[in-house]
């Protein structure tokens, strides 16, 4: 394998632990419905505490997964999903490309 697919397999690293957690993952599910929640309305739908839904939530902001947009004195989570998908593509082309 080419040292440019291991470069950008090893960058997604990151990603692919912030993806593994089924929390995040149903926090992203949930998000996906939704335009925008607070960390109130995702613990609704969780039986996780809200601290828990917001540790989960500062991985996947830190990830670069959701934004957080303020209005008034409530912060809304929304997915911001276009970097990860565009790092996960170059990866699989790199694949494609050096494996098919």
């Amino acid at each position: 394998m080419s040292e440019k697919t291991m470069e950008l397999f090893r960058a997604c690293i990151p990603l692919f632990q912030t993806l593994s957690d089924p929390h995040r993952q149903d926090i992203i599910l949930l998000l996906a419905e939704h335009e925008a929640l607070t960390v109130n309305e995702i613990t609704e739908h969780s039986n996780l505490s809200r601290p828990a839904i917001s540790h989960h939530l500062k991985i996947l902001r830190d990830a670069g997964l959701v934004t957080v947009e303020q209005k008034g004195t409530q912060r809304y989570y929304l997915l911001s999903l276009e970097s990860a998908i565009h790092q996960l593509k170059q990866l699989i082309q790199s694949v494609e490309n050096e494996c098919l």
